[in-house]
């Protein structure tokens, strides 16, 4: 298995623009940093983001995983191209005489989109753990290592959404038009959800539904997490909005977005499998 990563990772190092997009993720990832230095000093209105608790603990873990993940498209791009550049530069075909069976070349894949989502958490958790001891007011360990589980979080949603962009990777062909199905399939899934509420079920039936489409519960592991601020909350309290939500990650939302990314790499397998290259 080592063999098959290293043999991608050189592929996309080679390839100037896989490279660059890599960089500029990681890059993003760190500039989450950046953040703290944010003041405003109007007169009398004096406002410094880092005091208003994001980088506390644990609050962190929540507030970085979901700012993080919104990144995600960079690598997305990095994994459609790479199938693409599979078809175009002929190097699947050279792969398969050289003795590459279709199953070992999706393994290669897959291997990449997990090296991709096991780096990038543990990315988070190192800017996060920093960002954390420097500005949380809250440093007691059983604090700091509480509401981790958006880390896992962090890092199926990932998977699963790699695996959703190595399907349409191989399914497509060309990146352009891969991606362009990527948009396409985020707005049908509010369509179908729409027209669920509106025509066949109740709305409350219809989001249940909903949070078994594919990028639907990808984004159920990590729910918004501006709402638990503190000042979003006296702010709502003044208003008597209640602002009370339920931001746990449940182990049924897991299990649906693996059961997805299951499904897309079969496809991806059986659709090689059954291609003639």
């Amino acid at each position: 298995m080592l063999r098959l990563l290293q043999i991608e990772f050189i592929k996309l190092w080679n390839n100037r623009a896989s490279k660059v997009l890599i960089i500029a993720y990681f890059v993003l990832l760190t500039s989450i940093a950046l953040i703290a230095a944010i003041k405003f000093d109007i007169g009398p209105v004096q406002f410094h983001l880092a005091d208003q608790g994001i980088f506390n603990f644990p609050y962190i873990w929540h507030f970085n995983t979901f700012v993080t993940a919104l990144f995600k498209l960079f690598l997305a791009i990095v994994i459609v191209s790479m199938m693409s550049n599979e078809y175009s530069n002929k190097t699947i075909k050279q792969n398969l005489i050289d003795g590459l069976s279709k199953k070992e070349f999706i393994l290669s894949k897959v291997l990449t989109v997990v090296s991709f989502a096991l780096i990038s958490t543990v990315f988070v958790f190192v800017v996060s753990m920093i960002l954390g001891l420097a500005y949380s007011d809250y440093n007691e360990l059983s604090i700091i290592f509480s509401d981790l589980e958006f880390l896992p979080a962090f890092f199926f949603k990932l998977i699963g959404f790699f695996s959703f962009c190595l399907f349409l990777g191989i399914l497509v062909k060309r990146s352009a038009f891969a991606l362009g199905f990527l948009i396409l399939w985020t707005i049908l899934e509010q369509v179908v959800f729409g027209l669920m509420g509106w025509k066949v079920m109740s709305w409350d039936a219809a989001r249940m539904v909903k949070d078994f489409f594919p990028l639907q519960s990808m984004s159920n592991l990590i729910k918004e997490p501006f709402t638990r601020l503190s000042a979003v909350q006296n702010i709502g309290q003044q208003i008597g909005e209640d602002m009370k939500f339920d931001y746990h990650v449940y182990w049924y939302e897991f299990l649906i977005v693996i059961v997805w990314t299951a499904i897309f790499i079969y496809l991806s397998y059986a659709l090689l499998k059954k291609r003639d290259l």
